[in-house]
């Protein structure tokens, strides 16, 4: 019998994150609600005279840079909370009481963009003339008057601010869905021994070597999900017209111009790293065929693909051994950025443990106060290397946080999951440098393999799956259970090869993606992978240079565009040569696991 998952009065103090260090009571974000209410009004008061006065303007940045935290404050508190147990109600309504403030408050502000577009350029740079504080807000203001062409009427624009709320309703009730009511029953081993299954307890029981569990746990999570098929079909679908309302609205080509357009990305980097993918599919296929082997089944099924291939090491990593590998693993990011690690460690940064009602999965959220991470923690080398990712996350965040000015203390999306990568990395380079045993270090060169198939390739295909249903309803198809389930069938096919049997259940994965609620995410983990694995190998080789170019991609936030910041770094994103470089390690990898299989050392 498994472990039962506890409730969260159950979790120990110290493996809780400090939410107190925001708020030290429900009582106290009530007071900054109300005092966020009033900003409504405060806004209201510069309607005219942002385009008149460069004092007004910077008077209105100013103002805007101070919701900014207050609302960090807010949001972080709340829905932090409700992350802890989603089933709890009141969370739950501060969370929507703050969604409609700030949809209000958006509303309001709707002359905002009008009123900068319509400030003549030379009347602009007299403003920077009369008015040196000003200045410092040069890059916002570039910002918004290079997408004038998708702003719309203060009018206009007030009606998609108030539609804001409904837009984030499918992501919503996903997450309901997803997290506080989805249930799944039991697996059951080959001695008959229940397992529960949830989010958390899933991957460890489908790297499980008993073959029987594994295809148990496959079925009881798929089988469920193919009960509210249609369901899950009609959120994606609302989400993904959501995004086509949205493009179309701001006179974009595409849902995926439009999402790019934000983080001034241009949507040949999406094709291409797709394209780089595709003219390296043998690789992906090569390892089906090697785990396949590896393994000695006559077929390989989706739930053989997290096993080890590796028998006979040990898998757990209780979390102080995981705390002491990571930080060891960092000392080629010299003491400033392990000081970091060790203070998020030290001062409750973490929420360790899953607890009934817990939101799903690992996130670090980067809150000004200092950032938080949210972990569901099992003693295994997975939970290790998702220690190491969401740190990264953390770090990057504080520093930006402390190195930048609010307006750009938030880096973009297209660069955040660099730093979570680069420390996985250089974690994977520390323990197979202090492994001698063969066998472990084919255990360990499997867990590379295995990042590389999961971030690189699957979420990759992820990116492929999110674009197909985004181009099907641009062109008015409509999306249903069956032809999503068709086109992942494909997809599947495609990129894992002829050894691997595409079971009818894996078929219903897509229903339960979360982030294919967050409009074009997924690329950037495989585009973040592979810029991470080229700078954690110019750390190593380099050693204090590469280190200080990377501290400030780190300190940049968005201080400049993410592809000029990690050029900075040392990486140029806008062609191949990143994913292939990182795939040519891939096949490396794949040619040591060959002879180590040879050497009998699997």
């Amino acid at each position: 019998m498994s472990e039962r998952i506890p409730q969260r009065a159950d979790v120990p103090a110290e493996s809780r994150w400090a939410i107190e260090d925001i708020y030290a009571s429900d009582e106290l974000w009530e007071k900054d609600f109300a005092k966020a209410r009033g900003f409504v009004e405060k806004i209201a008061a510069f309607r005219g005279k942002l385009c008149k006065d460069a004092k007004e303007l910077l008077a209105y940045f100013k103002l805007d840079d101070e919701l900014t935290l207050l609302f960090d404050s807010l949001m972080n508190y709340a829905q932090r909370k409700s992350d802890e147990d989603t089933r709890v109600p009141l969370y739950q309504e501060m969370c929507g009481r703050l969604e409609m403030l700030y949809v209000q408050i958006s509303g309001e502000a709707a002359f905002v963009t009008p009123e900068i577009l319509s400030i003549p350029d030379e009347t602009l740079e007299r403003f920077y003339e009369e008015c040196e504080e000003l200045r410092m807000y040069r890059r916002a203001l570039d910002t918004i008057r290079r997408r004038r062409a998708h702003y719309l009427s203060e009018n206009e624009e007030k009606i998609i601010a108030l539609a804001g709320e409904m837009q984030a309703a499918p992501d919503n009730i996903f997450s309901m869905f997803n997290d506080a009511d989805l249930k799944f029953p039991d697996a059951v081993d080959k001695n008959g021994n229940p397992h529960q299954v949830t989010h958390e307890s899933y991957i460890p029981l489908v790297q499980n070597p008993d073959r029987v569990l594994r295809k148990s746990a496959f079925d009881s999570l798929y089988h469920t999900y193919e009960g509210f098929k249609n369901t899950s079909a009609a959120m994606l679908s609302a989400q993904v017209k959501t995004l086509v309302f949205r493009a179309r609205a701001r006179k974009y080509n595409s849902t995926l111009e439009a999402a790019l357009d934000v983080n001034e990305v241009d949507t040949a980097v999406y094709r291409r790293l797709i394209e780089a993918v595709h003219d390296n599919m043998g690789l992906m296929h090569r390892y089906v065929k090697l785990r396949k082997k590896a393994l000695g089944v006559d077929e390989l099924h989706a739930y053989d693909l997290y096993t080890p291939i590796v028998a006979g090491i040990e898998d757990k990593v209780p979390y102080e051994q995981a705390k002491r590998e990571v930080y060891e693993s960092l000392a080629p990011m010299g003491e400033e950025y392990r000081a970091i690690f060790r203070e998020g460690l030290e001062n409750r940064w973490i929420d360790v443990c899953e607890n009934e009602g817990k939101r799903s999965g690992a996130y670090s959220a980067g809150a000004r106060v200092h950032p938080f991470v949210l972990l569901n923690y099992k003693n295994t080398l997975n939970w290790e290397f998702t220690l190491a990712h969401e740190m990264g996350h953390a770090i990057h965040s504080y520093l930006s946080n402390k190195n930048q000015p609010t307006v750009y203390s938030d880096y973009v999306i297209f660069v955040a999951e660099v730093a979570s990568t680069c420390n996985e990395s250089l974690l994977m380079q520390y323990l197979l440098k202090n492994t001698t045993d063969k066998k472990r270090r084919a255990f360990l060169v499997n867990y590379f393999l295995e990042q590389f198939r999961t971030t690189l390739y699957r979420q990759t295909m992820f990116a492929e799956f999110e674009l197909m249903i985004n181009e099907k309803v641009e062109r008015g198809e409509s999306l249903t259970a069956e032809n999503l389930c068709e086109m992942y069938h494909k997809l599947n096919e495609e990129y894992y090869g002829e050894d691997l049997i595409v079971d009818p259940e894996l078929d219903m994965e897509w229903a339960r993606i979360p982030h294919f609620y967050y409009d074009y995410y997924v690329y950037q983990y495989a585009t973040g992978f592979s810029a991470a694995i080229a700078l954690s190998q110019r750390i190593l080789n380099e050693g204090a240079p590469a280190v200080k170019d990377y501290i400030g991609f780190l300190s940049g936030g968005c201080s400049a565009d993410p592809i000029t910041l990690l050029k900075g770094a040392g990486v140029d994103m806008t062609g191949k040569k990143a994913v292939e470089e990182a795939l040519g390690l891939f096949s490396s990898l794949l040619d040591e696991m060959d002879g180590l299989l040879e050497q009998n050392a699997v």
